[in-house]
């Protein structure tokens, strides 16, 4: 982008907002909790607050905004962001829509504490949704507050960006403001509520569309306006596919679905548990939406999840989500089957997701471990038994696929103690490693390296596996002493991790802090293990 492009502030944005103007508004305007029919969207004006601070920025997003750096960096943009003022062309709404939450359907749900600026059509005409979190009640709030704390506030802008940088589709966020305010919230939901301060962050993405908004059309036999939903979203989200029609409902159905496996894929190579993947927090783009409850596995356990309220169900669980994506696809499926009304090729389109997600999965796994191909024949059993032995003992997923790269494929007899050196860093408990477990490692490390060989020459293999496995990622007590320093009024760690994580492949001289495993004082302090939906 040119330097003459560069808009100077928020007020030289171009606003399209067509959601507003295709889809059916809430003809009631107050501001009041309640189940909201024949209406895509309400509109409502994000709260006041005393003191807007930025304590952030993302400059990419700028740029996809087409922001200038300096427009980031005024009062007037603290004040937009914090909700105290729209600037020129925005239309303040928010959206409705319905959902399952673990498992069991929830009905209205909606946007309770999100409030949409509108769209911008950027110089290369894409279109971008602005949305605050945490800006104030909506319709939608139900019984809460429609406001955000800074913790989970802090937690939402670092992901989203890392989460990018990372090459995971997902929604981003240009700025993280401190309102100047106090909000009361119970952390772990146990009786001790307390004042945190309060934050907005602004998110963007082309669109913020979820399964639910169709489900809760579907649900309530709102057929009319499921249509008008499903054709204003393939014209304007997939207008590729051509004009809406019964066959066209199928393809777009059939992305959607392609689309969320190769998210799932992305999710489980880096690690990635999400926390709370009820069908209101899908995006019918496969962006990764919400971030709540989310966590990186540390040590690798497919039955982790960072969810307090998913302690017990473990519905959530890293293992689960390529199968919870695939029911949640079902319940979609369930609300678009009125505009198609024949089962079989919502069936196929299913199974595409499933195709979609194995293929993606085993070149995933091909791809971390160096191969230039997954092999079924030998690659299977290799990853099986590699998934197997990271569990036996407490290993860290993102630490050893990182020091795998280093394993020296040249010498197919050196000793173990050689061969197993550059994954020593990887593990939490050295006393972990008994004979017995040393013995199995060795055994797959050296079918590994013959298999490395089989491949025939490969140079780039180091810098190939050093291109897919990270080695910086958001570590729940990264973020959390962000945090602590943040809730003192000192910024510089967030913005510090928000630099880090700019370049998560790239070894960073004087970063060696962010690429180290969680440290024993994290292993159960609140915020760095498991957390709740409030954080």
């Amino acid at each position: 982008m040119t330097a003459q492009f560069k808009l100077l502030n928020l007020q030289q944005l171009t606003f399209d907002n067509r959601f507003c103007r295709e889809l059916p508004a809430d003809t009631n305007s107050s501001n009041s909790r309640r189940q909201v029919f024949n209406a895509c969207y309400s509109r409502v004006m994000p709260t006041p607050v005393i003191k807007p601070e930025r304590v952030a920025y993302s400059k990419e997003v700028a740029a996809l905004l087409d922001l200038a750096p300096a427009a980031c960096e005024t009062d007037e943009f603290a004040q937009i962001m914090a909700g105290n003022r729209l600037a020129k062309g925005m239309e303040a709404y928010a959206t409705c829509y319905g959902g399952h939450q673990f498992g069991q359907w929830a009905g209205q749900l909606g946007d309770g504490r999100a409030i949409n600026l509108g769209e911008a059509i950027n110089s290369r005409g894409q279109r971008l949704a602005l949305q605050l979190k945490g800006a104030g009640p909506t319709p939608y709030s139900r019984n809460a507050d429609g406001l955000a704390v800074l913790r989970s506030s802090v937690r939402e802008f670092l992901c989203s960006e890392a989460m990018h940088h990372l090459g995971v589709p997902t929604t981003r966020a240009l700025s993280l403001i401190l309102t100047g305010e106090q909000v009361i919230r119970d952390m772990f939901y146990n009786g001790n509520p307390k004042a945190e301060p309060g934050a907005v962050v602004c998110r963007v993405a082309p669109s913020f569309t979820r399964f639910g908004h169709f489900q809760v059309l579907s649900a309530r036999g709102e057929l009319d306006n499921l249509r008008k939903l499903a054709d204003y979203t393939i014209r304007t989200d997939f207008p590729h596919l051509g004009e809406p029609s019964p066959s066209v409902y199928i393809t777009w159905f059939e992305e959607i679905c392609r689309k969320t496996a190769e998210m799932i894929v992305h999710w489980q190579r880096v690690g990635f548990v999400h926390g709370v993947m009820n069908t209101d927090n899908m995006s019918i783009l496969g962006l990764t939406i919400d971030y709540g409850p989310y966590g990186w596995l540390e040590n690798y356990d497919p039955d982790w999840t960072p969810n307090t309220t998913d302690a017990g169900e473990r519905r959530y669980r890293y293992g689960n989500q390529p199968s919870i994506a695939f029911w949640n696809l079902g319940q979609l499926a369930n609300a678009l089957y009125p505009l198609i009304e024949q089962a079989a090729p919502l069936q196929q389109a299913m199974d595409l997701y499933t195709k979609t997600f194995v293929q993606g999965w085993q070149a995933m796994m091909a791809a971390k471990l160096g191969l230039k191909n997954f092999d079924p024949a030998t690659d299977e059993a290799l990853c099986t038994e590699l998934l197997d032995i990271l569990q036996v003992v407490e290993t860290d997923m993102t630490l050893f696929f990182r020091r795998l790269a280093l394993l020296d494929t040249r010498d197919t007899k050196a000793i173990l103690p050689i061969l197993i050196q550059p994954l020593l860093d990887a593990y939490y408990v050295p006393g972990q490693l008994t004979p017995a477990y040393m013995a199995r490692l060795e055994a797959w490390l050296r079918n590994y390296i013959l298999r490395l060989l089989k491949d025939g020459n490969n140079d780039n293999r180091r810098a190939n596996m050093n291109a897919v496995n990270p080695l910086y990622v958001l570590r729940n007590y990264l973020a959390q002493l962000a945090i602590d320093k943040a809730e003192q009024g000192d910024h510089t760690q967030v913005n510090e991790l928000l630099e880090v994580l700019r370049h998560p492949y790239t070894e960073q001289s004087g970063k060696e802090m962010f690429a180290g495993k969680r440290p024993d004082w994290a292993r159960q302090r609140a915020g760095c293990s498991m957390l709740s939906c409030s954080s």
